[in-house]
């Protein structure tokens, strides 16, 4: 539950356990010292991954959408993160999301309009972002980080709607962790090509030629505009990528691509942890 989400007209916000964490130590003599002291919050946070892996656990093969949270229905951009889900979903393949407005809330709408696993994980934030309407699961997390690594553990491609600071975080985190080998086989797509043409011309002509990146680092994503092709790219990236290998050194045998252990109707939304 969000820590902000009970609050009564002229009540003081309470602090997010982000900014608890980031704030730095507690000062002696601060309510509570050990409940805020951060041994203490390592602990939440191992739960939260362990709350956070129990309830996805079933999921794979997913694709993450991003985007911002600010683009109306009435935006065309709105109307193509649509048609994307709901292809992803007719492929038999979950689309997760950060579970609020915007591009969030039509990546999940047509995620369920394709009969889709429709996945929300939101977040503790200081203003209040309450969860679409669209989602078969929802998660709320209080840990950006704990947050950032479900998207990433249980998907196998990011799709990348216009968006800003968040939108921008979750792009570039991904193609680090593609650069320096954590994942592998994993596109990253950028949906928009006029949008995203001014950062690729900066990547290109700035980044590249001063040699900050090297040239296949521009090959680690793709600009489309066209929901079929999204669909395209992640089925040949699945096709294409190798067996896992066991802690044996043996293959392990690759799920089928979209196959979904539970549908939505048997995958309720995650019951509320405990404060």
């Amino acid at each position: 539950m969000d820590s902000n989400a009970k609050r009564a007209p002229g009540e003081p916000r309470r602090p997010t356990q982000d900014e608890q964490l980031l704030e730095g130590p507690q000062p002696k003599g601060a309510a509570d010292p050990i409940l805020h002291s951060d041994p203490w919050l390592v602990l939440r946070i191992m739960g939260e991954f362990v709350w956070g892996f129990d309830n996805l656990a079933d999921v794979k093969d997913g694709v993450s959408i991003f985007g911002s949270a600010r683009t109306s229905p009435n935006d065309p951009q709105y109307g193509h993160a649509v048609e994307t889900a709901r292809l992803l979903a007719r492929a038999g393949i979950p689309v997760i999301t950060g579970g609020g407005p915007g591009i969030m809330e039509a990546a999940n709408r047509g995620a369920s309009e394709g009969g889709g696993l429709s996945i929300g994980c939101n977040i503790e934030l200081p203003f209040e972002q309450g969860s679409n309407p669209y989602l078969d699961r929802s998660l709320n997390f209080k840990f950006f980080f704990v947050r950032k690594t479900m998207f990433i553990k249980y998907a196998t491609a990011f799709v990348v709607f216009p968006g800003g600071f968040g939108t921008f975080d979750e792009l570039f985190e991904a193609l680090t962790l593609i650069q320096t080998g954590k994942i592998r086989h994993f596109p990253v797509i950028l949906f928009g090509s006029e949008y995203w043409s001014g950062l690729v011309e900066w990547l290109t002509a700035t980044v590249a030629k001063e040699r900050k990146i090297s040239a296949p680092d521009l090959k680690l994503f793709h600009v489309t505009d066209d929901p079929a092709e999204v669909l395209q790219i992640v089925r040949s990236a699945r096709e294409t990528k190798p067996p896992l290998m066991t802690g044996d050194g043996a293959r392990a045998t690759p799920p089928v691509v979209g196959e979904q252990p539970s549908t939505p109707e048997a995958t309720p939304a995650a019951p509320k942890r405990p404060e």
